[in-house]
């Protein structure tokens, strides 16, 4: 009889073998619970009733979850995008209006990427556009190959961690407790001071490299400046104002509380498509009146609801009509470019591709859930949750040995797995494990325990985000490099791809370290609770005296019943009870 201890390190064991054979990470996962799940229940560790759970979760943490709907919303905007000409004409501007200092064309692919980051969130097309138009001319100019190549692998990566970013909305649905959650406007707000510096320190090598090294990083040749004055600070608005509007439709909408994460995710698709339809050559001179005539309804709406919107009574009368009259025309305008964007052929067929490759990714990501799911399962059935507790509380060094420790597995877990399987298999387990050790150190920075038990789940979700971004870029496994070398010239040597990336792998893991020693750089945006007071759903009300006293009298003559425990928070979906 195999002792109950040895089952949870025997299915991390079966788990590796299957992946090193090279079998799918969804079926591998799903065929390992089932397997151990057969063992368990032929060794009497849990019934047969007990795997009931597995299609139950399914349904109802998978297929029923409205989170997971925001993935495809913003997989098809940065699909769309990809092909729109929205990071040539950014860069082309960007690259002018910094090229005539040392390293300019290289802050010019650090500020684009980190724009494109937070419209696109798809690494793939962010460093294949940028490379296909930024490394001819910084070959042209003379920069140095390892760090050209290693400037643009770094930068596409960058749309891990700005949000909207697909790892952050995943790992808010999987960092959850029986006590606390991270939810997807947390791990937003606790991902903008991260990326922010993150981006301070890409410019900042980038400055010392050109001091030290100057014959590295060139300034542009006077005569490679085409713009000047209002007409280059036009061609830079001219990318960066949709791109901002694109933000704040995504971004703005939600931390305002106007729309929830996959409601903000669909308005991006849609503003991701008007995008593409206002910038395509066939954008004619009635498809401009129309689209003028809806961005006029829109401000005239969006003032009268300011002027006019009481907030006990809602809309005045004689503003409602006119509100509902500007948005009549939003509307037909927006019906107007959809359809244009279905009879201009190229864009039709852009979109068509669009959605297949949001229709594959969604479905990687549903089967590695399903199989998740069926592991996670049978996992704490054996008492793997205890197993994993036990192993990490046992750290010396408290939790700077904890956050020591897992990141640098995930650092060299990344090697082998994609973020969304480190996501889907590391996370649920230790999500547990970080609440318990992270959340004494944020109560005093959070003022509740409440507050700081969410904090230390966004803390840590944040940071193992900054660590995946590393799985892209470190040798020899990195996609980033092999999407730059699929789309580099023949001359860019494999060798300077993978060296040029070492330094700014290297700056990844100072970013870890700095976010690991300030947690404030994540928290500083989030919600902090009343110290030494009562709960923020606590409610004191005070009741006169004589009234207190009726009431008081009335309890006497009711019949006495001993106190029942309460009963506890269900969990996403019941769990039958061991055999």
């Amino acid at each position: 009889m195999i002792p109950l201890e040895y089952m949870p390190p025997l299915m991390f064991g079966g788990l590796v073998v299957f992946m090193l054979v090279g079998f799918p990470v969804a079926f591998s996962l799903l065929a390992v619970g089932l397997f151990f799940g057969l063992i368990s229940i032929e060794q009497g560790f849990f019934g047969v009733p007990f795997m009931q759970a597995v299609p139950q979760r399914i349904f109802g943490s998978v297929l029923a979850n409205d989170l997971l709907l925001a993935i495809p919303f913003f997989t098809f905007m940065g699909a769309v995008l990809e092909k729109c000409r929205l990071a040539e004409d950014m860069l082309d501007s960007m690259g002018q209006l910094f090229g005539r200092i040392r390293g300019g064309l290289g802050y010019s692919v650090i500020i684009v990427g980190f724009i494109l980051g937070a419209i696109t969130g798809t690494v793939a097309a962010q460093v294949i556009a940028m490379t296909m138009i930024s490394l001819p001319v910084m070959m042209r100019y003379g920069y140095h190959m390892r760090y050209a190549t290693g400037v643009l692998a770094a930068s596409g990566t960058i749309t891990q961690l700005v949000p909207p970013s697909l790892v952050l909305v995943v790992l808010a649905d999987q960092l959850k407790t029986q006590t606390a959650s991270a939810d997807v406007g947390s791990m937003y707000l606790g991902a903008w001071g991260p990326s922010l510096v993150q981006i301070g320190l890409f410019a900042l090598y980038t400055f010392v490299l050109s001091r030290v090294r100057p014959e590295w990083l060139p300034a542009a040749p006077r005569d490679e400046k085409t713009l000047e004055g209002w007409a280059l600070w036009r061609q830079c608005l001219r990318g960066i104002i949709p791109a901002a509007v694109l933000i704040f439709m995504v971004l703005g909408t939600m931390m305002l509380g106007i729309a929830t994460p996959t409601e903000s995710g669909a308005m991006g698709a849609l503003g991701a498509v008007i995008l593409a339809v206002i910038r395509d050559p066939e954008f004619n001179f009635r498809d401009k009146l129309v689209f003028r005539t809806g961005m006029t309804a829109m401000a005239v709406a969006a003032l009268l609801g300011v002027f006019y919107y009481q907030p006990l009574t809602g809309l005045a009368p004689q503003a409602k009509l006119f509100v509902q009259c500007a948005l009549a025309l939003l509307y037909a305008a927006i019906v107007w470019l959809i359809f244009r964007a279905w009879r201009i052929k190229p864009l039709r067929e852009l979109i068509k591709l669009s959605y297949q490759s949001t229709m594959r990714l969604t479905a990687m990501v549903v089967f590695i859930l399903i199989g998740s799911t069926c592991f996670s399962v049978v996992f704490q059935g054996v008492d793997g949750g205890r197993w994993v507790e036990h192993l990490f509380t046992g750290i010396p060094g408290g939790w700077i040995g904890f956050l020591l420790v897992v990141n640098l597995f995930v650092f060299f877990l990344a090697f082998f797995l994609d973020f969304f399987e480190i996501a889907f298999i590391v996370v649920p387990m230790l999500a547990p494990v970080a609440q318990k050790i992270l959340a004494p150190e944020l109560e005093a920075m959070m003022g509740s325990p409440e507050a700081a038990a969410s904090a230390s789940l966004v803390w840590f979700g944040v940071m193992l985000c900054v660590n995946m971004q590393t799985s892209f870029m470190h040798p020899p496994f990195g996609f980033a490099l092999f999407y730059l070398r699929g789309v580099a010239p023949k001359e860019v040597k494999s060798s300077d791809i993978y060296w040029g990336a070492l330094p700014w792998v290297g700056l990844q893991m100072v970013m870890v370290l700095l976010v690991a020693a300030f947690p404030q750089t994540v928290t500083m945006f989030l919600d902090h609770g009343t110290p030494g007071g009562s709960g923020p759903t606590e409610l004191i009300i005070e009741q006169p005296a004589g009234e207190a006293g009726q009431i008081n009298e009335l309890e006497q003559q009711l019949p006495q019943f001993e106190d029942s425990p309460a009963p506890a928070e269900p969990a996403s979906a019941p769990v039958p009870d061991k055999k």
